[in-house]
């Protein structure tokens, strides 16, 4: 895959319409590398004029700061900011909730100021506009999904409806876990608890999440997040069902309602 850098654009004197802000998992994670090449596989069927930083990206300082390492965050997002600036960037588009969380909220009071989407928010208005066309999606028709609640990108942001219409879009048969949307019950990798030990306790929070998810009969479990697709992954296989109930991001679904990504259910 050719994806053109901020860098490139700039030295052509052009701007892209917007920047994807790729995220430590989407770039290093092996399993997250699959969504991302998802999601820029949409973007460059679609033609939308997008860019990325490349090797000027740094970690937003997410980690660092939940897990109280105020200077270190600020010193990895003050570096993120005089680059962006520099570039001249308006709008970021994410596919991780911790990215679009503190690239939208926290950002600014650091003079980071730019229209910040989730990438399921980006591809519902795709969807209105009538830009994607779900050529293959009979393959998800009938089929049960349930859709889990990133913490940062719904109850820190109320963002809820935009990742189920997109899977209601799939003409899929869209179940509800007992705890969603408001109520929504964490995957266990919130707060750099990802990387850390967990604390004494009788279940580990991503099997109850998993437990949650199985009770529902879904054969697909939608995420919308690295993380949680990583947490409900490894619950998943804990439970020994990963051969009757697959994990996906929403971007792998969409790639494949088009015809541009071969996933296997």
């Amino acid at each position: 895959m050719t994806v053109k850098s901020m860098a490139e654009y700039a030295a052509n004197g052009e701007t892209p319409d917007v920047l994807f802000w790729v995220g430590c998992a989407g770039s290093f994670d092996q399993r997250a590398q699959k969504v991302t090449r998802s999601f820029v596989k949409i973007l460059q069927h679609l033609n939308i004029k997008f860019a990325v930083l490349g090797t000027e990206e740094s970690c937003t300082g997410d980690p660092a700061k939940r897990a109280g390492n105020e200077f270190v965050y600020q010193m990895l997002a003050l570096q993120n900011i005089e680059v962006m600036n520099s570039y001249g960037v308006k709008k970021i588009v994410t596919t991780c909730p911790h990215c679009f969380n503190i690239l939208k909220n926290e950002y600014p009071s650091l003079g980071g100021n730019y229209k910040v989407v989730h990438h399921t928010t980006f591809l519902q208005e795709l969807i209105n506009e009538g830009r994607i066309k779900l050529t293959d999606a009979t393959q998800f028709k009938g089929k049960k999904i349930t859709y889990h609640d990133s913490c940062y990108l719904g109850r820190a942001n109320e963002i809820y409806e935009a990742p189920r219409a997109l899977l209601e879009a799939l003409d899929a048969d869209l179940v509800e876990m007992k705890s969603c949307k408001t109520k929504g019950l964490c995957c266990g990798a919130g707060g750099a608890q990802m990387f850390k030990e967990e604390e004494h306790g009788k279940v580990r929070i991503n099997v109850a999440r998993t437990e949650q998810a199985l009770e529902t009969g879904a054969q697909i479990i939608a995420a919308a997040c690295p993380f949680c697709n990583t947490m409900i992954t490894d619950g998943v296989k804990g439970k020994d069902k990963q051969m009757d109930v697959k994990v996906f991001d929403i971007a792998e679904l969409l790639a494949a309602g088009q015809g541009l990504e071969n996933i296997v259910l």
